[in-house]
C-alpha cells in the first residue's frame, strides 16, 4: 500500500502572480510541438528538452536519446511524454538523481519540470517521500501527471521558467558538486573508510594510510598539534600550592621623623611669610 501524497500549503510566490512586465532577454521561450511545421521546428522543440531538462548547453553524443527523438519527430509520442523519457533515462539519473540528496533532488526536478522551485521545505519532505516509496521514475511520473504540469504546459510545449526576475536561469543551475556530492566523493576515494578506520585496524600499510588521508594535510594537522594538558592534575597542583603558600612578611620600621622646615622671609614686591598670614 503506497503512502498518499501529504498536503502542503503553496506558499506565496512570484510564478503564482500574473506578471506585468516587459518582454526582454530573459523572458523565457515557448516551444510548442502543435506550432511546428518543418525538421527545423522539431530540432528546436529537441534541444529545448535537452537544455531544460539535461541542464547541458553543449548536449553530447552520449546524452543524447535517438529513440525519443526519432517518436518525437514521427509524432509518436507528445512533448510530454519525450520530457518523460528524458527524465527517466540513465543520464538524467547520473547527472541529477545520484549527485543529490533527496531535498535537492526534488528542488531540481521542480525547477526543471514544472518551471518554480519548491515552495517550502514541507513540499520538499512531501516529494521526498514519494521518491523513497515510488523511486525516481515514480517521482517523475508525479509530477507529469500532476494538475500543475497539465494547466501550465499540457502536452505540446516544453517546461520553462514561469517567472524570472533575478539570478541565472534554473535550468543552468549545476546540479552537481553541491556538499552532499562531495561528501560522497571524498567517501569513494577514502573507500569507504576514515583515516581513523585506517589507522586503528592495524593491518593496512604506510601507503594505504597515505591513500586514506593526503600527506600534505597530515603535515598541516601536526604543526597545530599542542601538547597534552592533565587539566585535573594541574588543578589539583595548583590548589596544593596555595594551600601550602607562605605569605612572607611585608612589615617594616617606622622611618626617622623628617626635619620642619621654618618659614623665611622672601624678598618680593610685597612681604609674605607662610603660615603667618594676616588679614
Amino acid at each position: 500500500m503506497s503512502i498518499p501524497l501529504l498536503q502542503y500549503k503553496p506558499s506565496s510566490q512570484n510564478q503564482r502572480v500574473e506578471g506585468y512586465e516587459v518582454a526582454s532577454e530573459d523572458t523565457p521561450s515557448f516551444y510548442r510541438l502543435s506550432a511546428a511545421t518543418d525538421d527545423a521546428d522539431i530540432d528546436a522543440i529537441i534541444w529545448a528538452s535537452y537544455r531544460q531538462i539535461f541542464s547541458e548547453h553543449l548536449i553530447l553524443e552520449s546524452y543524447r536519446q535517438p529513440f525519443l527523438e526519432s517518436q518525437l519527430r514521427n509524432r509518436a509520442i507528445n512533448v510530454r511524454d519525450f520530457v518523460r523519457g528524458l527524465g527517466k533515462s540513465e543520464v538524467y539519473r547520473e547527472l541529477v538523481g545520484e549527485t543529490n540528496s533527496n531535498y535537492r533532488l526534488v528542488d531540481i526536478t521542480l525547477k526543471r519540470f514544472v518551471g518554480r522551485a519548491a515552495y517550502n521545505k514541507k513540499e520538499e519532505i512531501t516529494w521526498s517521500i514519494v521518491i523513497a516509496t515510488k523511486g525516481l521514475h515514480g517521482f517523475i511520473d508525479a509530477l507529469l501527471d500532476s494538475e500543475e504540469y497539465r494547466q501550465n504546459f499540457g502536452d505540446d510545449v516544453v517546461p520553462y521558467q514561469r517567472r524570472r526576475y533575478k539570478d541565472r536561469p534554473f535550468n543552468l543551475v549545476n546540479p552537481r558538486y553541491s556538499a552532499y556530492h562531495r561528501d560522497q566523493i571524498t567517501m569513494q576515494f577514502l573507500g569507504g573508510r576514515t583515516f581513523y578506520t585506517a589507522r586503528t585496524t592495524g593491518q593496512v600499510t604506510k601507503d594505504e594510510i597515505r591513500k586514506a588521508i593526503p600527506a600534505n594535510f597530515m603535515a598541516m594537522a601536526g604543526s597545530v598539534l599542542t601538547d597534552e594538558r592533565n587539566y585535573q592534575r594541574t588543578l589539583a597542583s595548583v590548589s596544593s600550592q596555595v594551600q601550602n603558600m607562605e605569605i612572607p612578611d611585608m612589615t617594616r620600621e617606622a622611618a626617622t621623623p623628617q626635619a620642619t622646615v621654618k618659614p623665611t622671609p622672601v624678598s618680593l614686591p610685597y612681604r609674605y611669610i607662610p603660615g603667618n598670614r594676616t588679614t
